[in-house]
């Protein structure tokens, strides 16, 4: 007698399988564009990316599907998919969309309706521990300073109890990542960041509203305007580098 098969458990399998491909394609190919080895106007092919990863066109059609959906590429019926050009407009509409929801988050910390709860104080002690440290013991690494600011201020948000207000900064955090990290790619704007957020957080802990909103304001300004300047420069580069 045949051994009997047990195909819900391979049926499980298989749809795991195509499901983590997909996700490892898109983290590939989101971090290319971060590394800026993947430039606006760049045309992808889903045969070679899929030959270059080891997958089939399944998971990279998935992925590449999920990237148009964030607003990174887009795809015509002729060329095939490619890489949206960065849109300074748009980018400067999210920015400002995060002071608005970050100032507010300061707004209800100061209240001290929120911070003083336990969870709250915690958060902001996480932050404390990352942020106010010797400069001997800061993080020089651009990708890891990046991840670290993304926290600081992932954080702040979270730590004033509001979850959809943490949630819609999180998709704004997600469509600006791909220029913000840029910023950390300069020795002087690591050190302006740290005492930055040294600032804004002492602040904060201090229940001082004004002070903590205003020094917010300008922390994220300013890190608007060397972003567009090192993204204009790293593009040119980047070109430059494919054009040889």
């Amino acid at each position: 007698m045949a051994t009997p098969r047990r195909p819900a458990a391979r049926n499980a399998d298989s749809e795991a399988m195509p499901a983590n491909l997909a996700e490892q394609v898109y983290a590939s190919l989101k971090q290319d564009m971060h590394d800026f080895a993947i430039v606006p106007g760049d045309r992808l092919s889903e045969g070679e990316i899929g030959v270059r990863l080891g997958v089939s066109r399944t998971p990279v059609r998935e992925a590449l599907s999920r990237l148009r959906s964030e607003g990174f590429l887009e795809v015509e019926a002729k060329s095939g998919w490619y890489v949206k050009p960065l849109d300074f407009g748009k980018l400067d509409d999210l920015y400002d969309l995060r002071i608005t929801l970050e100032v507010a988050s300061i707004e209800l910390l100061c209240a001290g309706s929120r911070v003083s709860s336990r969870a709250g104080n915690a958060e902001l002690e996480s932050l404390k521990a990352a942020w106010l440290v010797p400069a001997a013991d800061r993080l020089t690494d651009a990708r890891e300073v990046g991840a670290l600011d993304e926290q600081f201020h992932a954080t702040l948000v979270r730590a004033a109890g509001n979850a959809e207000l943490a949630r819609v900064h999180w998709d704004v955090t997600e469509r600006i990542r791909i220029i913000r990290r840029l910023d950390f790619t300069r020795g002087d704007r690591i050190a302006a960041t740290y005492a930055e957020h040294g600032k804004i957080l002492r602040a904060v802990m201090q229940y001082k509203a004004d002070q903590a909103r205003l020094l917010l304001r300008a922390h994220i300004e300013q890190s608007k305007i060397e972003v567009r300047k090192i993204t204009l420069s790293t593009l040119f580069e980047a070109r430059a580098q494919l054009q040889k």
